[in-house]
């Protein structure tokens, strides 16, 4: 996290991010259009471990509708139970909450699984 939009947290986060894939060959990659991730180093990294990249087109809502409907449940479950105090309160909280909603928290979808259980489940 970050206080305000700087290239290095998109570019450190997509890079750990792509490196601890298994295949990043069959990764898409999907953003904005925020000057952060048109940038020519982050595009090139991509090329180079063959991620594909797509942005948002103009005006299109349902391309981000998956990222959006994740915020939309932190928003609710985390910022509207509590009232976190100062930005260092407002870190842990997320990072816990983020912990919680990948390990903890079962989906009634796929197999009835936390989303790393379930990314996780034919690689043992």
């Amino acid at each position: 996290m970050a206080r305000r939009p700087v290239f290095e947290l998109v570019s450190k986060t997509s890079r750990t991010a792509l490196v601890r894939s298994k295949s990043s060959t069959e990764l898409t990659v999907q953003s904005d259009q925020r000057w952060q991730y048109k940038m020519k180093s982050l595009r090139a990294m991509s090329a180079r471990l063959g991620v594909t990249q797509r942005m948002t087109r103009k005006g299109n809502c349902f391309d981000n509708a998956v990222i959006e409907s994740f915020f939309g449940t932190l928003t609710a479950d985390y910022f509207h139970l509590s009232t976190p105090g100062n930005i260092e309160t407002i870190k842990r909280g997320i990072h816990d909450y983020m912990h919680c909603y990948n390990h903890k928290r079962i989906k009634l979808g796929p197999q009835a699984l936390s989303p790393v259980k379930y990314r996780l489940r034919n690689t043992a």
